[in-house]
């Protein structure tokens, strides 16, 4: 099964190359198939924008396509930054302006109050543009005073990971090595549910 993965991050291929692998899954980089145009994340939810990112992908590739959506919510904050993770400072991307916007809206705020979880949805598409099924993840934790660790990416340096029962509770996403952080992170639940998919279902092709 080639499956095509509507996103331009790398970061990303390489953690979804590491949870299909031995499925029999061959993954496909937007580069591979000549690129795929944008598509505006205008809906309220992750399920949806990855929904319509997937089916956008597949309808103009003819390729079996996932795609994700991705990002923090803070109870504090009504949910918020949400669906507008990524561009929460309002530039696209711009890591360093989200985690100090966060930070400032967040500064009178102590302790379990700062309360947060990062979600995950993926959406997996068939080649006709349909829908084939949707997958999510969550993992929950706190937003830190200051940063803690080292692997710098997104609003990881500010999330203290802090459920019961995992040997990583109690550390920074950003201090976690990657095999860590993919057993717990939101990415990483919803990739194992796609993965355990996948197999039960080989007959997709």
């Amino acid at each position: 099964m080639e499956l095509l993965i509507a996103s331009g991050n790398p970061k990303k291929l390489v953690e979804i190359e590491l949870f299909l692998s031995g499925s029999g899954v061959q993954l496909l980089s937007p580069s591979d198939v000549g690129g795929i145009e944008d598509v505006e994340e205008d809906r309220p939810t992750f399920e949806g924008n990855a929904i319509k990112k997937a089916c956008a992908a597949a309808s103009a590739t003819g390729k079996w396509t996932l795609a994700d959506d991705s990002g923090l919510e803070v109870d504090h904050l009504g949910g918020a930054p949400g669906v507008h993770s990524a561009r929460y400072a309002g530039t696209h991307g711009d890591d360093a302006a989200n985690n100090q916007r966060l930070l400032k809206e967040l500064e009178e705020v102590e302790g379990s109050a700062r309360s947060a979880r990062f979600f995950c949805a993926l959406a997996l598409a068939r080649p006709d543009g349909e829908l084939e099924a949707s997958f999510e993840g969550a993992a929950y934790g706190q937003i830190l005073e200051e940063r803690l660790g080292e692997n710098d990416f997104g609003y990881d340096p500010y999330f203290l990971f802090t459920e019961e029962g995992y040997k990583e509770s109690g550390r920074g996403f950003a201090e976690l090595e990657a095999s860590e952080k993919s057993r717990v992170s939101h990415r990483g639940r919803a990739l194992t549910a796609l993965r355990e998919y996948l197999m039960a279902n080989t007959q997709l092709a």
